[in-house]
């Protein structure tokens, strides 16, 4: 599905964009802010349901203590009385439905960026080598890889397929030729004959584990050597997995640390990604009462996905995309968190905000007596 999502909407659309204005970043920021519109009323319901969740929690989770305790005898009428709870309030998990519709859009989007034209595409074989007389007894199954689509020019791409004939399982001294073809079984050599300087796309080959089990020639060929576990990558160079843009030195480049050196595209992005989640996160809390613990969550979230992120290996152009994204997120929130709310939540949530107002006011006047002071006096 993820596949099939990006090939038919998420290409077309970056090859729509990039027709209007050739440059893979701003293409990139194009399909993120439509991609985003599209799904608008998906996140906008999940950001509404998660406000209206943190001014009805404190009111409902006592009301459901009482519930529970006067019908404790009573399972058929508690279970009424709780429904008549959610229908008043809501339910918790009313904004995780949202969240379900709008992931397969999400994830297809995150892996077209991860893939051609923005990166290098690979293609992994897991193998195993048998002895001779073990070889004979194993049923032949043809394996094919998931479909990838190559990036041949700015605006033309075919879905190409790896492919063993006989299957990841092989007998010692057998060889076996990996073929990289469309999905109409075209070889994806002769998708490059007519292609202008198409010998720059030919795959790449190497073993990345168990190089004394088999080798691999340039053209793909599988010689298998000694008995074992192997795997064998094929790599197609992405058409804008260098490219740069803006401040960003290569739209594949992947990590923050790299051959003895910093890549500062790479912190400046991980950085704005970090400082747009905390504004997101600051924004979704606007004009309600404080709560220490989601205070103290606020802060200390976004520093720990910011940290993972430095050493998580992502494209810059992924980069890019989750900054944008986060972005229109904080915006979003910004806006949903200025709508107004239903009666009944309006009324709960002035009493928590005059509740807290009386806090304040009873520290601020117990903090100007002396230590040693009657509360009577001032």
């Amino acid at each position: 599905m993820i596949g099939y999502i990006s090939d038919n909407l998420l290409l077309p659309i970056l090859d729509f964009f990039y027709g209007l204005v050739p440059s893979y970043g701003l293409a990139i920021i194009a399909l993120t802010v439509v991609i985003r519109l599209a799904l608008f009323p998906l996140s906008a319901g999940s950001i509404r349901s998660a406000r209206r969740m943190r001014i009805a929690q404190p009111v409902m989770q006592k009301r459901q203590a009482e519930i529970k305790s006067r019908y404790a005898s009573n399972p058929q009428k508690q279970q009424e009385e709780l429904g008549k709870l959610m229908k008043e309030f809501g339910s918790p998990l009313a904004g995780c439905l949202p969240l379900l519709v709008q992931m397969p859009i999400l994830f297809a989007l995150f892996a077209t960026l991860r893939g051609s034209p923005f990166a290098d595409v690979p293609y992994t074989l897991n193998l195993k080598v048998l002895p001779a007389d073990q070889i004979a007894a194993v049923e032949i199954k043809p394996f094919n890889s998931a479909s990838h689509s190559i990036f041949i020019t700015e605006t033309s791409h075919v879905p190409v397929v790896a492919s063993l004939e006989g299957g990841t399982k092989l007998g010692i001294g057998d060889s076996a030729q990996v073929n990289l073809h469309t999905k109409d079984g075209q070889p994806f050599s002769s998708v490059l004959e007519g292609v202008e300087n198409g010998s720059k796309y030919t795959p790449s080959w190497r073993v990345s584990k168990g190089e004394g089990v088999v080798r691999v020639s340039e053209s793909g060929l599988i010689e298998a050597i000694a008995p074992g576990d192997a795997t064998v990558e094929a790599s197609v160079p992405g058409l804008a997995a260098r490219s740069g843009f803006l401040f960003i030195k290569a739209l594949g480049q992947v990590g923050f640390y790299t051959d003895g050196a910093i890549n500062w595209d790479i912190a400046i992005l991980v950085g704005a990604f970090g400082a747009s989640l905390f504004i997101s996160q600051i924004l979704s809390g606007s004009g309600m009462p404080p709560n220490p613990q989601q205070s103290t969550a606020n802060k200390i979230t976004p520093v720990m996905i910011t940290g993972m992120f430095l050493f998580f290996p992502l494209p810059a152009g992924v980069l890019l995309y989750m900054v944008v994204a986060n972005i229109f997120q904080a915006l979003q929130t910004f806006l949903l968190s200025r709508e107004a709310l239903p009666e009944n939540l309006q009324d709960i949530l002035n009493q928590q905000l005059a509740q807290q107002t009386v806090a304040v006011a009873a520290t601020a006047g117990g903090s100007e007596r002396l230590p040693f002071e009657p509360k009577g006096k001032k």
